[in-house]
């Protein structure tokens, strides 16, 4: 999961434990959201947006999905004026905090690692804030990190 540190980083997340991951606006990352995660799932955290773009840690998801409530709050920069309490259209979870890296993983040294060359962050025009990783590649970097 991708977060810009300037406005929310895994330090941010180490203070506050539990935190609401909001925001979620393309249909495919909001399926992975609702779809592919279960409490207690691992994730990655990953920095976008920074010099070098990289993975900093992990976490946990904390709750089950839930309607993202900033698509029916006016003002918000999410907000979506189609979305209704009845029909909500974007989803969010709660994450918990597990673990800072003792390395941060680079993006291009992601890309480097030959065990890392099927991973769907690194495939060529991935933009997505939410993508699936296999257990082989969660370890890997978990490894590479110093985990």
């Amino acid at each position: 999961m991708k977060s810009e540190p300037d406005e929310f980083s895994i330090q941010d997340l180490k203070r506050k434990n539990v935190e609401p991951w909001t925001g979620i606006r393309n249909y495919q990352a909001r399926n992975f959201l609702r779809d592919e995660m279960s409490v207690g799932d691992e994730v990655l955290f990953y920095h976008s947006s920074t010099k070098p773009p990289g993975i900093a840690g992990t976490m946990t998801i904390a709750s089950a999905p839930y309607p993202d409530p900033l698509q029916f709050k006016k003002g918000s920069k999410y907000f979506d004026e189609s979305a209704s309490k009845e029909s909500p259209r974007w989803i969010s979870v709660d994450v918990q905090f597990q673990a800072i890296f003792a390395t941060y993983i680079p993006l291009e040294m992601l890309k480097k690692e030959k065990a890392l060359e099927g991973m769907k962050i690194l495939q060529k025009g991935t933009r997505l804030s939410v993508t699936p990783v296999t257990a082989s590649e969660f370890k890997h970097i978990v490894k590479m990190g110093g985990k």
